[in-house]
Formats: C-alpha cells, sequence, structure tokens
C-alpha cells in the first residue's frame, strides 16, 4: 500500500509518503513557497495532500537532503521517494522565475515526472494539474494492481 493516496471529496492526501515520526511534519502550502529559492538543506517539497482545484490547496512539507523520511523499509541506498510519492523540487531561472522540477517515487526507481522551465508568479497552479493526475493514477493502478493480486490468490486457491 505505499503511496495510496486517500481522501474525500476528490482531496488526494499522502498517507505512506513518509514514515511515521513521533512528531507531525508541518505542512505548507505550495503557494507561500514558490516565490523564494529552496532552502539550502533541503532536497524538495514533498507533496502531502493536493485538492482538485488548482489554488492553496497543494499542501508539502520540507525535505532534508539526508533524510531517512523517504527511505524505503531495508533500503540502504541513498534517499529515495517511495512510491506514488511526488516532490518538487525548484531553483531560480536564469531568464527569471523558477525553474522546476517534479519527481515520481517508482517500486523500482525514482523517476523525472516533469520540468517546467522559467515559470514566474504563483507557479502553484501551473504544476498542480500533473500532480493532482499523477497521484490519482498511481492510487488507482495501486489498487488495481492489488485486486489483480487477490483475484489471482483465489483463482490458484
Amino acid at each position: 500500500m505505499d503511496g495510496r493516496m486517500t481522501g474525500s471529496a476528490g482531496s488526494h492526501r499522502a498517507s505512506e509518503c513518509s514514515a511515521p515520526s513521533a512528531r507531525s511534519p508541518r505542512l505548507t502550502a505550495l503557494s507561500d513557497l514558490v516565490g523564494h529559492p529552496m532552502p539550502e538543506g533541503v532536497r524538495g517539497a514533498l507533496v502531502r495532500s493536493v485538492l482538485p482545484v488548482p489554488g492553496p490547496g497543494l499542501h508539502t512539507t520540507w525535505v532534508p537532503i539526508t533524510s531517512s523520511r523517504l527511505r524505503l523499509p531495508g533500503h540502504r541506498g541513498p534517499d529515495r521517494i517511495r512510491p506514488g510519492c511526488v516532490m518538487l523540487s525548484w531553483a531560480p531561472a536564469a531568464e527569471g522565475g523558477m525553474d522546476v522540477t517534479a519527481h515520481l517515487g517508482l517500486v523500482s526507481m525514482e523517476v523525472v515526472l516533469a520540468n517546467w522551465p522559467g515559470l514566474k508568479g504563483d507557479w502553484s497552479q501551473t504544476v498542480h494539474p500533473t500532480v493532482y493526475e499523477v497521484i490519482g493514477l498511481h492510487a488507482a493502478l495501486s489498487v488495481a494492481t492489488d485486486a489483480l493480486q487477490l483475484a489471482n490468490r483465489l483463482a490458484d486457491a
């Protein structure tokens, strides 16, 4: 169930995008962060929840460069995003605005989902549709995979 998204009224909440901790991570609306470069010492902003409509409904939490929060159980390599999770990173663009990259965690690897060069202003509304759709599609595929595996086990029994 890693990466499974839950929620109501069409929202997606990342229930498995970070390991349980003693304290809850501070969630921040992405729209509050987009005007500034990422702080030093962070790898990106992990998407924790996303509403179906753009605006302040995309919430993230900072991921330190050396974070065990992203590490898969038993995984000893570099930190990797858990399956179904999306992490956004950005840096100032040479021509102004921000160069934004979205990374998607898959079972076997982490991939670049999208690049948006030179975004200006509140770019959270530009990346929102991609993030929302990909998280929803990953959740649906996870459920379908689980159902198929269950059906195969029942057929073999």
